[in-house]
């Protein structure tokens, strides 16, 4: 039986009263603008979709060091890492798996084509601008993947000014990290540029808990963003970007150490056809290669996937209070490897339809369509449909529902056949061509209000994903077993999210909630690696030249196998910063992790940092 959540509702929604009532500054209430939601801007009040936007300067108060340290402060986001800087992280949103994600970089699908999931863990977040953040389901717009949502990651694109503006970094801490970044972007006439490089270089710490191994795994990623872009006469815009990250990370383990490239490389055109019609065309490619080798240097195995990404996209202002926006994706998924599949590529291309309306002033009407055809198991529909209504006094009502689909991977489909034999029984091992995709239905509702001295969500959701895929075992004869991937599972997901935000004192103040209940339909077993109770607390205040903020990060337990016998305790952690602006060109920071030093983890078997400190210096002209 699922957990009954009427006390968790009634928890959050008392919870919305413990802020104090004092007035905020101006911006707090000014909704964002998003692109991912509807794959055009359109401001958050008018979408049903949750949303979590973080600009360059949220990235540079909180002085995370990467990317999943930076996505585990929002809401509906549960991040597991197997150890320190570089290792392995994996992003489960709203309880789903890892590879329910899609992630766009620039508009373009990233991702390994192999394991479905993306590296977080390597993206180098000093060459990051912004990140969108839609949790829901958004294969009506994107197909495969989007099952728990979208994240999109957007790079440096800096300052669009006569003069070049210029921007250093520098610092140290534990485990002997070291970093470097810098910058340089302006315009020319009616061009722009922006260009920046950066490296993070860490020692470590000891990766697992376990083994003999005891040395430090360290990681090193060296980062280059490029972009260049000019504006015509007629309003037409052309743009080329670029980003690069390599390195290498070092783990316990055979293989014992993965050097990588993580690149993205795109242009984009966009133009208007008629008065009330503009047109974008996208083309672009990300790789994600991966080469391992054993602790003694040999090599081990090579995974090099690519995608190739090709949009054409047309906006269409019906009139002043209806969007319809066409568009059509093509993506060739390729992948070489020393493994050696039975097929090496593979296409997808989609056809879509948005309509966002304004009804009757405040209702907002937010439905998309899409098709989708796939070379591997073939066509797919699926739709979306969110309405919300802003009433009087700040308070709005919302509510969506949508299917989605999740591709089988390469590693599913064609992983090649092997055979070993132990103690006279043969084990077989190969993929399966004849999976079908999962697919899931999800049903959302909430509240949320904005006021004066505080602004709040409320939101709750249903999930039900079918034909999840297990590598299943199947018994041949008596001497010989098969592993195999199928469509065995079920999921259903409940969950709720609550947010607060608000000034109380001179303090800002942010705070999330998640409560889930991921369950194996047909074992009623936790889903693995999900905890079911998150709540992150954001605290800070500006005295003149000097910045103090906070971060609390608690989450309840969670299961690190499908049979729920290996628990991993709930941790606390806090973490405290503060920067001193010595003049407007220069800044010193300092941020002190884990500070109540908790030995804790996410993964079984693999630590985490205990406490540690970061010390930088900045320099912006």
């Amino acid at each position: 039986m699922h957990k009954p959540y009427y006390p968790l509702l009634a928890l959050a929604g008392a919870g919305t009263v413990f802020s104090g009532a004092t007035p905020a500054e101006s911006s707090v209430n000014l909704p964002d603008t998003v692109v991912t939601a509807t794959r055009t801007a359109t401001l958050t009040d008018e979408l049903a979709s949750a949303t979590t936007v973080f600009t360059r300067a949220d990235i540079e108060q909180s002085q995370v060091k990467t990317l999943p340290d930076l996505l585990k402060t929002a809401p509906g986001l549960d991040i597991t890492q197997n150890g320190g800087y570089g290792q392995q992280a994996n992003v489960y949103m709203r309880g789903t798996n890892s590879d329910h994600i899609l992630v766009l970089i620039d508009g373009i699908k990233a991702g390994s084509v192999t394991l479905g999931t993306t590296a977080f863990q390597w993206l180098p977040i000093d060459q990051i601008e912004r990140v969108e953040i839609t949790r829901g389901p958004q294969s009506a717009l994107y197909g495969s993947e989007a099952i728990g949502g979208v994240i999109q990651i957007f790079t440096r694109k800096g300052a669009r000014s006569e003069t070049p503006s210029i921007s250093l970094d520098a610092g140290a801490g534990s485990f002997d990290t070291v970093n470097g970044a810098g910058s340089i972007s302006g315009k020319w006439g009616d061009n722009w540029y922006s260009l920046g490089a950066s490296h993070l270089g860490s020692q470590g710490f000891n990766t697992r808990s376990i083994g003999t191994e005891t040395d430090r795994d360290a990681y090193y990623n060296t980062g280059l963003n490029a972009r260049v872009g000019h504006r015509f006469a007629n309003n037409a815009e052309v743009e080329a970007f670029f980003m690069r990250a390599e390195g290498k990370s070092e783990y316990d383990g055979t293989p014992n150490r993965t050097d990588f490239v993580n690149q993205v490389v795109g242009t984009t055109a966009s133009f208007d056809v008629l008065e009330h019609w503009r047109s974008i065309l996208r083309f672009g490619q990300t790789e994600d290669r991966a080469d391992n080798f054993n602790a003694n240097g040999q090599f081990n195995s090579q995974y090099n996937t690519t995608r190739w990404n090709a949009s054409w996209q047309n906006e269409f202002r019906l009139t002043e209070a209806h969007r319809l926006t066409l568009g059509s994706d093509y993506r060739l998924d390729e992948v070489r490897s020393s493994v050696n599949y039975s097929e090496s590529s593979r296409y997808d291309v989609g056809v879509f339809a948005d309509l966002h309306s304004r009804l009757f002033d405040r209702h907002f009407i937010n439905a998309a369509l899409r098709w989708d055809e796939n070379q591997a198991f073939g066509d797919r529909v699926t739709g979306n449909f969110g309405w919300r209504f802003n009433w009087d006094y700040g308070l709005s009502a919302f509510a969506s529902f949508g299917n989605a689909f999740k591709a089988p991977t390469f590693n599913d489909l064609y992983w090649p056949h092997n055979q070993s034999d132990f103690a006279g029984f043969t084990y077989i091992t190969e993929g399966n061509p004849r999976l079908k995709p999962e697919e899931s239905t999800t049903f959302e509702a909430g509240l949320a209000g904005q006021h004066d001295w505080l602004n709040w969500q409320l939101r709750a959701y249903h999930t039900n994903i079918d034909n999840l895929i297990d590598w299943a075992g199947e018994i041949l004869n008596s001497t010989t077993y098969r592993y195999q991937p199928q469509n065995v599972d079920k999921a259903q997901i409940d969950g709720l999210e609550a947010e607060l935000g608000g000034q109380w004192l001179g303090w800002q103040n942010k705070l999330s909630m998640s409560l889930l209940s991921p369950r194996n339909r047909q074992t009623n077993l936790d889903l693995a690696r999900r905890a079911e109770q998150s709540l992150s607390y954001d605290l800070s205040r500006s005295f003149g030249a000097v910045d103090v903020g906070g971060h609390v990060l608690a989450q309840g337990h969670r299961y690190d196998d499908r049979a729920n016998t290996r628990k991993v305790d709930g941790f606390v952690t806090v973490d405290l910063r503060t920067a001193f602006h010595i003049d407007k060109h220069w800044t010193l920071s300092a941020k002190l992790n884990n500070l109540l030093d908790k030995q804790y983890q996410t993964v079984d078997t693999y630590n985490t940092a205990g406490r540690n400190f970061y010390f930088s210096v900045h320099y912006n002209n």
